[in-house]
Formats: structure tokens, C-alpha cells, sequence
């Protein structure tokens, strides 16, 4: 059955290979951009992304054909490459073999877009661990 219409909207936060900060600020901007460019160019929306050093946050609409899994291998896999054949980092880059996907409501939208665009003022009084673990904690989720 095709589906016409959906309402699929997805927090990704991809973590870097051992939490290693390797996306130097200098290349922010441009692995958010082919990061965008991945999921516009697969029937999908980005909505906000944001770089840190060892990790990335966006939340994209999905096609009701992608699930949460492809549409993360797609963007792990071809990022990787597209940093790693740019020498945008220090060594050889990749991210961690698993990510974290969380639903959205409709309604949050906006404050999910504020909250990633506004990582680094919350990055300030908060590490990436202490995030981690509310958002688990808000999810009720157990890292497995």
C-alpha cells in the first residue's frame, strides 16, 4: 500500500568512533551541508543539524518508505566517505556502529530545532555524556 501522507520525524545523534572529537569546527559547516544534502537528495527534509566535535544532531522528516535504520546507515556510510576523501579530519574517520533515533511529535518541532541549533550554549554547561544520558532518561530508554 502506498502511503500518501506522513508525519515521520526523527532526532538522530550520531557519535563519533570512541567519542573522539574529530570534527574540527573549521568543517562543520560543510559535513552539515552534504549531511543535508543526503537526506534532500532521498525524499526526506532536514530540519536542523548541528556539528559538535563527537557528535552530530539533526532532525530530518522520513520518507515513509526509509526506515529510521537505512536512512542512518545511508548518511554513516556516505559521510564517512565524503570526510574521509576530503581529509576533513585528523586520521581516518567514522562514526560509532550504532546511533540513537528518537521520535518527534509535530508539535516539538520547533523546540527540537531550537535545542540543536543551540548546541553550543548547551554544550557550555553540559557535556555530551550528561546529554546523553536525560535523553535516555526522558525516553525511558536503558543503553544496551
Amino acid at each position: 500500500m502506498k502511503v500518501l501522507y506522513n508525519n515521520l520525524y526523527t532526532h538522530f545523534v550520531f557519535t563519533t568512533q570512541n567519542r573522539v572529537p574529530s570534527i574540527a569546527a573549521s568543517h562543520r559547516e560543510r559535513i552539515e551541508k552534504y549531511i543535508t544534502g543526503i537526506v534532500n537528495n532521498h525524499k526526506c527534509k532536514m530540519y536542523a543539524i548541528y556539528a559538535n566535535p563527537e557528535h552530530v544532531h539533526f532532525l530530518v522528516s522520513r520518507d515513509a518508505d526509509m526506515s529510521e535504520k537505512e536512512l542512518a546507515e545511508l548518511i554513516a556510510d556516505a559521510s564517512e566517505i565524503f570526510i574521509n576523501a576530503n581529509e576533513l579530519c585528523k586520521g581516518k574517520f567514522c562514526w560509532q556502529t550504532s546511533c540513537s533515533a528518537f521520535s518527534v511529535s509535530k508539535k516539538d518541532i520547533d523546540k527540537v530545532c531550537k535545542y540543536i541549533r543551540n548546541q553550543p550554549e548547551h554544550h557550555k554547561k553540559q557535556t555530551y555524556t550528561e546529554e546523553y544520558n536525560v535523553f535516555l532518561k526522558f525516553y525511558q530508554q536503558t543503553l544496551k
